[in-house]
């Protein structure tokens, strides 16, 4: 079976050119028996698949980079992979993804962590704060039907633990193909919902590693997963949104900014809701019950954000209505779209003509996950615990003024009481831990508690989309977490 042919600029080249280019490639270096005169690529465990690669200076302008397909049967996963600017021969791998479900992770790529950043509809900038400044940096759009990637007749992915499937073998094909990268540190990472589906598509990875052993393969090198403003724990979040708006955040001297009336009623809601979800979605699991108690609890705490003169529930901080869609209170979001929609950034990256049409959200991905539950289903924290204890790491920051998926009060609820809530071995080393001041030079950057492997860190004068609103202070504390091993 023809497995793969590598595509160098949009053209197929046979197997002598395809060894001369290799020549000049310090990562991708696949080795592989000729078959039509063309490269095959394969996998032991995954026979039903091809790759697609195209190698450009797209963005970076300086380093090389790839954006393809991994084709996994009838769907097919598009990716962009940067070389770190720093010394990609040796520097960890780290990949990103963003939540929705169904956003693409080009958000990420060009206007939060990566190595341009847009100037316009019509172009790119190079950004001086990336992420590829020290790390060879992945960006996947997932699941199919997001960004560029696409399914042959009709297939979907419709909960987290389905594309977990599809994320573990994605990630096995990689490495296989970019042999270079092979026992490299590896680090899984995203923002919002993926705070979701990190932890889970992570244990796909971590237990896949057992057969790639058995079958004479190089295991993955799982080294740590990294939550950005992650909403892990949707009833938690929920109960949050009392706190956020009602209560005074004294540690960051942000005031409540819901009225006094308005919090009255909310206050009310907040035992009875919480009653209600632990019956529905917790002691007991009904489906049908647990999806109306959510619904109605996160709309009743949520009204004030739908009102005409409301606050962008990505940052409190700043005006915008809410329900006019993200692209409104983020103008940037409109240009990544025509940008990617252009036939020449097509060709660049290689993009399937015949699946040209870029998805920036996929709604029906979004409405299909929520009608199944993916929200409340699982304890996404119980991957974390268990992912904790088989010696990997993880690290949870969030904007303090993020609305969506807040931290509320630190020690109190919201994101860093999921952490808080988090079952392992060490557990009781990072509950006793200080929380204390962490810095950018000598300036007070946020607040940060670590022990155990795990750290929790809040980023002052950011939102939900942290990279993008401090982009220097993220970039700090991703440098300390994988370079120092802590903050």
């Amino acid at each position: 079976m023809l497995g793969a042919l590598v595509l160098i600029g949009g053209v197929v080249l046979g197997l002598t050119s395809v060894a001369d280019a290799a020549l000049q490639r310090p990562l991708l270096t696949p080795a592989s028996p000729k078959l039509d005169g063309l490269l095959q690529l394969e996998h032991p465990l995954y026979a039903n698949y091809s790759v697609r690669v195209t190698e450009s200076q797209f963005c970076d302008g300086v380093t090389r980079v790839y954006t393809g397909y991994i084709d996994l049967e009838a769907k097919h996963l598009f990716f962009y992979f940067f070389e770190s600017r720093r010394d990609p021969a040796s520097d960890d791998v780290v990949l990103w993804l963003n939540g929705g479900p169904g956003g693409s992770s080009a958000h990420g790529l060009f206007m939060e962590n990566g190595p341009c950043r847009m100037a316009g509809p019509n172009g790119t900038e190079r950004f001086e704060h990336s992420w590829n400044d020290f790390l060879n940096t992945l960006y996947l759009d997932q699941p199919v039907g997001t960004g560029f990637s696409y399914a042959d007749h009709g297939e979907y992915v419709s909960s987290t633990y389905e594309a977990s499937k599809d994320i573990a073998a994605f990630v096995a094909i990689f490495f296989h193909h970019f042999d270079n990268l092979k026992g490299r540190k590896f680090h899984m990472t995203g923002e919002s919902y993926a705070g979701r589906m990190i932890p889970v598509f992570a244990a796909a990875v971590h237990d896949q590693n057992a057969r790639l052993v058995k079958a004479g393969l190089a295991p993955i090198n799982l080294d740590s997963i990294v939550l950005g403003n992650g909403c892990t724990n949707f009833m938690i979040m929920t109960l949050s949104y009392y706190d956020i708006q009602c209560e005074y955040q004294q540690d960051y001297g942000i005031p409540p900014i819901q009225t006094a009336q308005e919090c009255s009623r909310i206050k009310q809601l907040v035992p009875r809701c919480e009653r209600r979800l632990k019956t529905s979605c917790i002691d007991t699991y009904d489906k049908t019950d647990c999806l109306a108690s959510l619904s109605f609890c996160a709309d009743a705490f949520k009204d004030f954000w739908a009102k005409d003169d409301g606050y962008n529930p990505h940052d409190r901080t700043l005006p915008c209505k809410p329900y006019m869609g993200m692209d409104e209170c983020y103008p940037i979001i409109k240009d990544i779209s025509a940008y990617l929609n252009n036939p020449t950034t097509q060709a660049t990256l290689g993009v399937d003509l015949a699946h040209s049409t870029f998805v920036a959200h996929n709604g029906s991905v979004q409405a299909m996950w929520e009608a199944n539950a993916d929200r409340v289903s699982f304890r996404a924290e119980d991957a974390i615990g268990a992912l904790l204890d088989r010696g990997v790491r993880a690290l949870v920051y969030v904007g303090v003024n993020d609305f969506v998926c807040n931290w509320a009060r630190l020690s109190s609820i919201g994101t860093e009481r999921m952490t808080l809530g988090v079952e392992w071995a060490q557990q009781e080393a990072y509950r006793r831990a200080p929380v204390r001041d962490w810095r950018v030079g000598d300036v007070v950057a946020g607040k940060v508690r670590s022990g155990g492997g795990m750290t929790f860190a809040t980023v002052l004068d950011a939102g939900h989309l942290t990279p993008h609103d401090q982009p220097v202070r993220v970039l700090e504390v991703v440098r300390k977490w994988l370079l120092n091993g802590d903050m």
